[in-house]
């Protein structure tokens, strides 16, 4: 199967755009309450811009995680890719969801206990390297491009339908409000933010899933169910597996999600933002509860679409079939053509806008903190004060939301492969860091840097290949779409990382052997991420590990004590004995 990489129709015809009152109010209003969200929870100070303060407890925070990860790509964008590419678009779901398993069992606890800032942090310090500081944090700005590009392209697009007039009107006007909200807010008002966005994305998808099912006769209590008794009259091409690609692209395309899930910086930086450890872990719970709600019923959602195109609109397949554009807002579409009143397709429509606001907030804050904090701070002004490492984070949301907002007018692929291409680049450059920085010990600065060049050229080989030929006249393709078929079947763009990773994985830990070993310190930190006692709130197992060698001490809101202190404070060191137990 070859992704769309070619300039897309903009517009779907199928959808009503044209300006609703109602709508439009229910959406300003939207927008507004989100504004002063962000203001009554500015930021002074880096600690609430990157890290909220490392005080969000697990609800909310696994809230933030489902609004973070639920982008335009899974409110839109999955459904989308199940509707136009039926059996091959349930790889988004497997792989989107099964990722987050791997991020519980052997990240989100570990990474927590290391208490750096950012991921780029986490590669700089567990590798003692600038440069993989730099190419990390280089890595998470291309990822926050890529990644935005596709929440720009839903905003605009569920834009139109709203307010009407024309989608780069759309794209400028939501990304501005975007920009300015989280220029002003930074992750603590992001947060806040994303708690209720959350609450306005999954009430509006499930609402609009249970009416439309429910008024056109296809489902009563469990459209997830349900919707199965649909499937026999629906076309070859949405139920037959591998009918529009084979078991290779469908196999990469989930292993592509499942390890780029783990290595997406704006999610691995919601564990810095938490209290502790365990709070870590059950965030991750109640965020892959919140995310299922709306991962299961998807294929629903496009069932019912799909369905409802073919029998008021055409056909959905084959050169006069659904467009693109009207595939990447089929949740709208379904919902209009239920004939439900505008009001309640309005609020269908919001819960998009939000989905993509949400995401596009995590991407930036994650993009800005990479260059204010792990480039400017780290490497080129290590006295820079917190004044000026604010602007320098400002700055690169609002240098990044132009760039994003130009890329967005002529987009390259559905908003679920733009997505997708920035998922095979986190799994191919920052997964195997993650892992193995934080299960290896002996995972050494050679071995990182080889490993991440490696990974970067590799992605950028399959971009090049794939997506650049429709855009620059000099690179020409093939009937395939691709410069070099051969390439591109082993390494897709948008699932590289399935031959790409294991090579990765394989030359970092060869250079790493074959090179010294990390200073004892480093292997001590590491000790410290898997150690079962508590820490302090602030704390970071640098800090841990630098008091008695690190995995004997015991702690108390964030201080170390010692065996003479603990038997002075008989108290203190009972309640963490039953906090650890409690761990």
């Amino acid at each position: 199967m070859t992704t769309a990489v070619g300039p897309l129709q903009l517009l779907p015809d199928a959808l009503n755009a044209s300006f609703k009152l109602v709508p439009a109010i229910m959406v300003s209003l939207m927008l507004l309450l989100f504004l002063g969200i962000g203001y009554a929870f500015r930021v002074a100070d880096t600690e609430d811009l990157w890290v909220a303060g490392r005080s969000i407890g697990n609800v909310e925070n696994g809230m933030a995680i489902g609004a973070n990860w639920m982008s335009a790509a899974s409110y839109l964008g999955m459904a989308a890719l199940i509707a136009l590419s039926g059996y091959y678009g349930l790889a988004f779901v497997v792989g989107w969801s099964t990722g987050y398993f791997i991020l519980l069992i052997f990240l989100a606890a570990q990474m927590r206990r290391f208490g750096k800032y950012t991921a780029p942090d986490f590669v700089g310090d567990r590798f003692d390297s600038d440069a993989a500081r730099a190419i990390a944090a280089l890595t998470t700005i291309l990822i926050g491009f890529v990644y935005s590009v596709g929440q720009a392209r839903g905003m605009g697009l569920v834009g139109i339908y709203v307010f009407g007039g024309d989608y780069v009107t759309m794209v400028v006007l939501l990304m501005a409000i975007t920009v300015g909200y989280l220029a002003l807010s930074g992750m603590l008002g992001a947060t806040k933010n994303m708690a209720v966005q959350y609450v306005i994305l999954i009430v509006a998808f499930l609402a609009g899933l249970y009416a439309v099912g429910f008024t056109q006769g296809y489902s009563t209590v469990a459209p997830q169910i349900e919707y199965g008794a649909l499937l026999s009259q629906l076309d070859a091409e949405f139920t037959e597996p591998f009918a529009t690609g084979g078991v290779y692209i469908w196999v990469a395309t989930a292993f592509s999600l499942i390890v780029g899930t783990c290595g997406l910086p704006h999610v691995l930086v919601r564990f810095y933002t938490v209290e502790s450890e365990r709070t870590a872990r059950w965030s991750t719970v109640w965020g892959l509860f919140f995310i299922c709600l709306l991962y299961l019923s998807a294929p629903a959602f496009a069932a019912f679409g799909t369905d409802l195109y073919a029998n008021n609109v055409g056909e959905v397949y084959g050169a006069n079939g659904m467009s693109g554009a009207e595939g990447d807002v089929i949740v709208v579409i379904a919902s209009q053509l239920a004939n439900l009143p505008t009001w309640f397709v309005g609020l269908v429509a919001a819960g998009g806008i939000a989905a993509a606001i949400a995401t596009t907030a995590g991407l930036f804050i994650a993009a800005s903190s990479a260059a204010a904090h792990d480039i400017y701070t780290n490497i080129v002004n290590p006295d820079a004060s917190q004044r000026q490492q604010l602007l320098v984070g400002r700055a690169t949301i609002v240098g990044l939301g132009a760039v994003v907002t130009l890329f967005a007018l002529d987009p390259p692929a559905l908003v679920g492969e733009l997505v997708s291409y920035a998922f095979s680049l986190a799994g191919l450059v920052l997964f195997p860091m993650f892992f193995l920085g934080l299960w290896w010990e002996n995972a050494n600065r050679q071995g990182a840097l080889a490993g991440m060049t490696t990974g970067l050229l590799i992605w950028l080989a399959a971009i090049v290949n794939e997506v650049l030929p429709a855009y620059v006249g000099f690179l020409t393709a093939g009937e395939s779409g691709a410069i070099v078929p051969l390439y591109a079947d082993v390494f897709p763009a948008i699932g590289a990382a399935l031959a790409g990773t294991p090579i990765v994985f394989a030359v970092t830990i060869l250079v790493s052997m074959a090179t010294a070993e990390p200073d004892e310190e480093i292997k001590r930190i590491v000790r410290q991420c898997h150690s079962p006692e508590p820490m302090g709130q602030q704390q970071s197992a640098e800090e841990v590990a630098a008091t008695d060698g690190g995995t004997d001490a015991v702690t108390d809101g964030g201080t170390a004590l010692d065996g003479d202190a603990a038997a002075d404070d008989p108290d203190a060191a009972a309640d963490d004995t039953n906090e650890s137990t409690e761990d």
